[in-house]
Order: C-alpha cells, then structure tokens, then sequence
C-alpha cells in the first residue's frame, strides 16, 4: 500500500512514520516530490490495519495497491521516471540510443564501430564481454579483457557503456567498468541475480524474457526496485511465438501497455526481435512512434565475420540512415536525444 503525507512535512514527521512501519514489520520506500511525499509498504498487507496508519502524524491518505508490483506502479510513482546514465537521461522525453556489436571482439573492431554510431547520433555504446549463448561451443565472449576494451573505447568517444551480466559472481567485475549493467532475456527470470544487481547503485536495464508477459518483467522489476535500485529501464525484445520469418515476435503493444501500468522507462530492441537488418528501421521508427524511450540496435562493420548475431547487425551507414529518421521522427514527437556531451538536440 501506499502512504499519502500532507503537504510539505517535516523531517521529523517522515521519520516517525517510517519508523512505525519498520516496527510493525514491513519495508517503506520513500518518495518525496516537490510539495508531496509518499511511502510505499512493502510486505503482507493483509496483515497491515489502514486505520492505526491513518492516526500517525502528518498522515493524510493510506491507498492500498492491488497490483502485485507495488514499487512499479503508476499508483506508487505517477511521473514518469528519468534515468541518467553519465550524462544521458532516458525517459521523461528523452531516448535512449544504444549501439554497438553483440560482442566485443577487439579493439579495433569496436573503435570502428563505436566512432561510426556516435557520429550518427548513439548516446550509449553496447558491447557483451559474457556472452549466454545456446550452444556451449559459441564464442562465450572475452571477459574481463572485453570489459577493458569496452571501458576504453567508452572513454575515447565519450559514451557511457552498457554491458550484461550473467551471474552474481560477475557483478564485482562488470561494476569496475560498466556505466550500466544488462540483464539479459535469459535471465530475467533469476531472482538471485535481480537481487544482487538491485543491491548496487549502477543503472540497470532489464529486458523482458522470451515467453514472459508484461507482468512477469513488470514483477522482475520489482526485485531490483525492492532492494533499493530505482535506476531502471525496461526492455521489450521480443518473445516467442509460432511466426517463424522472425527471430521472435516484437509486441509494440507492450510500449504503451508497460507506460500505463508503470512509471519506468522502456526502451526497444528491434536487433533481437526481428533477427533481420532489413525490418530494423522500420521497427526501430514504430517502436518510437509507439512511446518508448529509446531504440537498442546491433551493428557491426562487417557482419559475416562477427562472432556473435552478424545476421541480424546493422552496417553503419544503415544504421545512419535509421538515427536520421529516427531523430526527425522524436523532433515530430517533441522527444529528445542526448548526445554524449550532455547536449539535447
């Protein structure tokens, strides 16, 4: 449930209703805006009484959240939140443009790589140094010594990288590099590891299983969200379905769905919902038509020869010609791309 403050309280007033809630066993999560504060309760509600909340001090309204992601929520959180990764802000209006290949592969590779989708207009540079793949024998990616190119490559063009962890074990490691960690499809599902990244204080972004609904990634979230991570983007990127001409079936319906349901930014990954370069700007344009807060999409100078997903990257000069229309249709929109400086355009 939530608990409603009246205008402007005290610190002292704050403080005595997240004590009481502590007392009687449950986690409050406070949210203070400019003239109203809120706490949500965290916890078995129907061992929680509304009207011993009611009579503490400075308490003006005690709201019960049916939906089962309570920090989520629109009734937690009505505005829309803002992500900042460095300098660039996701949500709110503001899109995210992440780029880069599946896998880091080398260094000279990905400088190609990254000064081409910066010059384009990417704010966040995208590269997997452990890579989950299907067949044990693929390449797994570099490791720490991917993390290291990464960082480098970040440094060079001034963009924030992004990067995916995949088990608890790796958080240390990736936290001494990244700027935001990944969760991947495959692994949005493992609650240990949910918990463990909602334990940093690192962005996170959160993409949504193969055969998951907007509930579960919704309640995925709310393992991050509960250990006190607020720095969280959603991720649709497909889920699987009978249509076989795509790598999975891209629910766009879920942009303006989780906008409803939820005050976290998502963004869309067109790369892995498709598998297919020539349907990646048309769906890279619809996901912005539709409301997301940015487009997540693969590219690689030279797709027969990468080592993870060639066949679904974008060239670089296709992808320019994308971030053109991209950029034209946010201008349309009244959205905003941050480039790596900080600058609107």
């Amino acid at each position: 449930m939530i608990i409603v403050l009246k205008p402007h309280p005290t610190p002292d007033q704050i403080q005595h209703v997240l004590d009481r809630i502590e007392a009687l066993g449950f986690i409050p999560h406070l949210s203070q805006g400019v003239s109203r504060t809120i706490i949500g309760v965290i916890g078995d509600e129907e061992k929680l009484q509304v009207e011993p909340l009611l009579a503490i001090d400075g308490v003006e309204q005690v709201v019960p959240i049916l939906k089962p992601y309570k920090l989520a929520s629109r009734e937690f959180q009505a505005s829309d939140t803002i992500v900042e990764v460095k300098d660039i802000r996701i949500g709110g209006g503001h899109l995210a443009m992440i780029a880069g290949p599946c896998a880091v592969e080398g260094e000279a590779i990905l400088t190609e790589i990254a000064e081409s989708v910066r010059d384009a207009g990417a704010n966040i540079l995208r590269g997997g140094a452990f890579k989950p793949r299907t067949s044990p024998y693929s390449f797994q990616g570099l490791g720490e010594e991917g993390l290291k190119i990464l960082r480098s490559t970040g440094d060079r063009f001034g963009m924030p990288v992004v990067t995916e962890v995949m088990d608890p074990r790796q958080i240390e490691l990736v936290l001494r590099y990244a700027d935001m960690i990944q969760i991947g499809a495959r692994n949005m599902q493992n609650f240990d590891l949910l918990k463990e990244v909602g334990r940093t204080s690192i962005p996170v972004l959160l993409k949504r299983g193969l055969s998951a609904t907007v509930k579960d990634l919704l309640m995925s979230a709310e393992y991050i969200l509960s250990q006190g991570n607020k720095k969280l983007v959603l991720c649709e990127r497909g889920v699987k379905s009978f249509e076989d001409s795509t790598r999975n079936m891209l629910d766009l319906a879920s942009v303006p769905n989780v906008k409803g349901l939820s005050h976290l930014p998502i963004i869309v990954d067109p790369s892995h919902a498709t598998g297919r370069p020539d349907l990646i700007p048309a769906m890279a344009r619809a996901a912005v038509a539709a409301g997301c807060d940015g487009v997540h999409v693969e590219v690689h100078s030279c797709p027969e020869k990468a080592l993870s997903d060639g066949p679904q990257s974008l060239l670089p000069r296709d992808y320019a010609r994308m971030m053109e229309d991209v950029q034209a249709l946010a201008d349309l929109l009244g959205k905003s791309i941050d480039v790596c400086d900080g600058v609107s355009v």
